[in-house]
């Protein structure tokens, strides 16, 4: 068999997808699945220091050859095209530029720029099959009527951007305006792309300044206020990339804090410090009603299977010395 038919078997065997932050808490965890799933892994980090977050991920030297990280700026677009380049599908998460405030009115515009290459990347990348967005419950939930709508909230609800503006939800504000953008070039330029829309994450690195938890009061008392952690909705990920049947959005979370005692723990996780509120007996007792659904996600994942699936073959490119091939795609 010629280089190139042996190359070409490999391939068909086990598949190259990019993960686009590789370095976040959820793209770092995505690329270690993936590998023990026999992926190939294109990790896109943005600056040379977020390389060693990557450098835990790889047990075996099987997986070491079958992990490739890429300098990848999300505003740079030929970048994203190089870390694309060979890949089946896309795993995109945001994450905001280290010289920049991670939650006010002017990141919303920032992600949007950052959706919107990235989109148009897939786009123009003839072997993408697939790109699977990252964006949150909090683009689903703040609305002025979300307390008169008769049914759950689900995929088919969205934030609405004035309510946000007014009460400076920037979080949700962003993750809005970036998944609306995405989805509308998705459909214009015929990118299948299915999004995550995840709750709180509980990552070990969650502390009381994550934007996401703007409104946590408000969040509890509608029924809405859902986290997930980091294996299941590294789970949720893959399946809705795995599975052909996939489309949409999908509400990720396995938890909803509606019990005064899961509202007290999650805050004495955030602030151990900080003295407990004065309870009633009332409050101790009282269970606010669930109001938004993850029934299509759950339905989805039925069958998912975790355990690693054996794609043996391809063989990932390497530096001489048998270390991680790195692809410089930002100019210094």
């Amino acid at each position: 068999m010629s280089p190139a038919a042996a190359a070409a078997a490999a391939a068909a065997v086990s598949p190259t997808v990019c993960v686009m932050d590789a370095a976040g808490t959820l793209g770092a965890t995505l690329v270690r699945s993936l590998l023990l799933r026999g992926y190939t892994v294109h990790a896109a980090v943005q600056t040379h220091d977020e390389m060693q977050v990557l450098n835990g991920v790889v047990s075996s030297d099987t997986e070491e050859k079958k992990l490739k990280i890429f300098h990848s700026d999300p505003f740079d677009y030929q970048s994203i095209m190089d870390a694309l380049k060979g890949c089946s599908g896309l795993f995109y998460s945001f994450q905001p530029p280290r010289d920049q405030p991670s939650s006010d009115e002017l990141m919303a515009d920032v992600e949007v720029r950052a959706a919107h290459n990235v989109i148009e990347a897939c786009a123009q990348t003839e072997t993408i099959e697939k790109a699977v967005f990252t964006s949150s419950v909090t683009a689903v939930i703040w609305r002025d009527d979300r307390k008169s709508i008769p049914s759950d909230l689900d995929e088919r609800h969205w934030t609405d951007i004035n309510f946000s503006r007014k009460f400076k939800l920037w979080h949700a504000m962003s993750k809005t305006l970036s998944e609306k953008s995405a989805w509308a070039l998705a459909m214009d330029r015929g990118v299948n792309m299915v999004s995550v829309n995840a709750g709180l994450l509980m990552s070990s690195d969650l502390t009381i300044t994550n934007p996401y938890l703007k409104g946590a009061a408000e969040m509890y008392e509608d029924g809405v206020f859902v986290t997930v952690d980091l294996d299941f909705l590294v789970d949720a990920h893959i399946c809705v990339f795995e599975d052909v049947s996939s489309y949409g959005r999908y509400l990720c979370f396995n938890h909803i804090i509606n019990h005064n005692e899961d509202a007290l723990n999650i805050a004495k996780m955030l602030a151990p410090s900080a003295p407990p509120p004065p309870q009633s007996r009332d409050q101790d007792m009282r269970v606010i009603q669930q109001r938004i659904s993850n029934k299509k996600l759950n339905k989805l994942m039925v069958n998912f299977e975790r355990e690693p699936q054996d794609h043996c073959g391809l063989v990932g490119e390497t530096n001489g010395n048998g270390s991680v091939h790195v692809t410089k795609n930002i100019s210094v």
